[in-house]
């Protein structure tokens, strides 16, 4: 079969391809799956073609050959009127939703169809901001804006924040629509007549033309072309072979190809260094991006130092950062310099996290906060085995957790926090952003009910840190008892008790706060067992009984869970909650060392 490795290698201009798939010239093979592509993908797309970044190529398969002929359709967005008579003369195998963002970006009429970061159904129209695309320092995924279909951004109240529904709105705000990208000069004649032709805006405008919009209309694609000889089972192949889901190319993967030249080869160097991880639990979820996330910031704050030591001028010096287009800028000078600290401060982290009584990934509160916390190790070495130091790491690492402060843009707070907190504990300069900004309202306490909640899974092993004990067997819950016993978190009162038992203030029973972490404590799997559904009065007078355990030394057990065993022994609920509630607050309190918003301040 000479035509199976019979393909050809053109570039053709983003424009050209867009512009076909418009007219159906391009299509798709029924069997690839649909559009799945979010919101921030087609942002951080449009962000790299926009700075001529490689996006990878797209693999095509000429028609033409009656032996190869499957049920086509169109790209998503191009409605029916404009392909149903159209035969293409390209089919996509690879490259589907690179081609899709960009065709509903830039050239479909009306907004894209997308979803958010909870899979909804959205619809989007792109935006470049004019003057931060121009800024050299600002990272180009965040020049990307995402506005609603009606063009009005509103807050959670549904208030108006910010309109550009208009395109004189879109001219006041400097926002260019990316849809007008390949006709830009009716909107670039809008915007110098609603700026009276200022010679100050038409500058920012033309550069930004030259700079921005020519990267899309000069961009050319790589396609891997597929001749219409191609046998229909070497056509099923290859698309199982390339098509990888529509996963983006990771940092590592452009890094492993940059140092590649170098005879270097990332990818077996990253397999050693998780081989060095696989005995922490706690950090088998470790990726070799955030690896290189570490390294990017041992790197920035050494070029950062390096630059203030030497400071004669002006410049402005270097920024400390982790962004994607940081780590893009590593020498392979870099990772090997830091590379070693970098596996010294993640393997100290985990002892750190060990020492929190935090033993695995699934019960770690935040993943993304071992990434700062590793690069200050890695900083610190033997510094961080001073106890006052430690304790300082300690408070740092709770106001994160118990502040719910690593949810979201966690790159520029990495960027902020390791400096800081190396200058907090080795100079003794001013508590870190995280540390100040932290708080806790004693409401949120009520609220955290699954593992989803980072302070959720903190609160769990404070427990396990202030000595908790089984409730059957009375050991400490230690790492060892942990992991042979395994220990999760379970109810205290029973759901079906809470159902059962109504409150005059409560008339649907507790149910809604069964499920609060204030009734739940790390038990181990056998004691679960044991006391099942059972009534606490019922299941406490059955583990004294079984066990042969004296009243004494069982109050004593659940004293260390901080509940009273008075309340729980009576079946009281609402003294055992406001009692447990009010003892976790404290040893938050104690953990971040600060005060947690009680109701009436949350009320003034």
């Amino acid at each position: 079969m000479p035509g199976i490795t019979t393909f050809q290698n053109p570039k053709f201009f983003l424009k050209e391809i867009l512009q076909k798939i418009d007219g159906c010239k391009i299509q798709l093979p029924d069997f690839q799956r649909g559009w799945i592509w979010d919101d921030s993908r087609i942002c951080s797309l449009l962000a790299s073609v926009s700075l001529s970044f490689p996006i990878g190529a797209v693999m095509m398969l000429q028609t033409g050959n009656p032996g190869v002929r499957f049920k086509i359709r169109p790209f998503e967005g191009v409605t029916e009127n404009e392909w149903v008579e159209v035969e293409p003369e390209l089919l996509v195998l690879d490259g589907q939703q690179r081609l899709t963002a960009l065709y509903q970006a830039l050239i479909k009429t009306g907004p894209s169809n997308t979803k958010n970061s909870n899979n909804k159904p959205i619809n989007r129209y792109y935006y470049l901001d004019i003057e931060r695309c121009l800024d050299p320092e600002a990272d180009r995924d965040e020049c990307v804006r995402s506005i609603p279909e009606d063009k009005i951004v509103r807050n959670f109240r549904g208030e108006v924040m910010e309109d550009y529904s208009t395109p004189e709105k879109e001219y006041a705000a400097g926002l260019f629509p990316v849809n007008q990208i390949f006709e830009s000069l009716n909107w670039m004649n809008g915007y110098q007549k609603y700026w009276h032709q200022d010679g100050e805006k038409n500058e920012i405008f033309f550069r930004f033309h030259n700079e921005v919009i020519q990267h899309f209309e000069q961009y050319q694609l790589p396609v891997i072309e597929m001749n219409n000889e191609t046998p229909k089972e070497a056509v099923c192949l290859v698309f199982e072979k390339v098509n990888t889901g529509g996963v983006s190319l990771t940092v590592f993967e452009l890094l492993t190809a940059t140092f590649a030249a170098d005879n270097f080869s990332l990818r077996d160097d990253w397999e050693k260094v998780r081989s060095q991880f696989a005995s922490k639990k706690v950090l088998e979820n470790i990726k070799s991006d955030d690896f290189l996330q570490v390294i990017t910031l041992l790197a920035t704050m050494q070029r950062r130092r390096k630059f203030e030591g030497a400071r004669s001028g002006p410049e402005r010096a270097p920024a400390i950062s982790c962004k994607r287009k940081d780590i893009l800028k590593l020498e392979l000078s870099d990772y090997q310099a830091h590379r070693d600290e970098a596996v010294a401060g993640f393997l100290q982290a985990a002892k750190f996290l060990r020492m929190q009584w935090i033993y695995s990934a699934r019960d770690l509160p935040y993943q993304t906060q071992i990434i700062p916390l590793a690069a200050t190790f890695a900083i610190l070495k033997d510094k961080a085995e001073n106890d006052t130091v430690r304790q300082k790491l300690s408070r740092w690492y709770w106001c994160g957790v118990f502040g719910e402060l690593y949810g979201s843009s966690v790159e520029s707070r990495f960027a902020k926090d390791v400096p800081e907190l190396v200058r907090w504990v080795l100079e003794g300069a001013d508590e870190p952003t995280t540390v100040h900004d932290a708080s806790f309202a004693r409401s949120r306490l009520e609220e955290l009910k699954t593992r989803r909640s980072a302070a959720y899974k903190g609160i769990f092993a404070l427990m396990m840190r202030e000595g908790c004990m089984d409730f059957r067997s009375g050991q400490p819950i230690d790492v060892t008892t942990y992991y042979d016993e395994s220990v999760d978190i379970h109810h205290i009162f029973p759901k079906r008790w809470c159902k059962d038992h109504p409150d005059h203030e409560h008339p649907g029973g507790y149910q809604n706060a069964v499920d609060s972490i204030i009734n739940k404590t790390p038990i181990s799997a056998c004691t679960n067992r044991k006391i099942g559904r059972k009534t606490p009065s019922v299941y406490l007078e059955e583990i004294e009984r079984k066990e042969q355990i004296e009243p004494g030394r069982l109050d004593e057990i659940l004293r260390s869970h901080v509940i009273d065993p008075a309340a729980l022994r009576t079946d009281d609920f609402r003294s055992f909650y406001e009692h447990r509630c009010e003892e976790i607050i404290r040893r938050i309190e104690a953990a971040m060392g600060k005060s947690v918003i009680r109701e009436e301040e949350e009320q003034r």
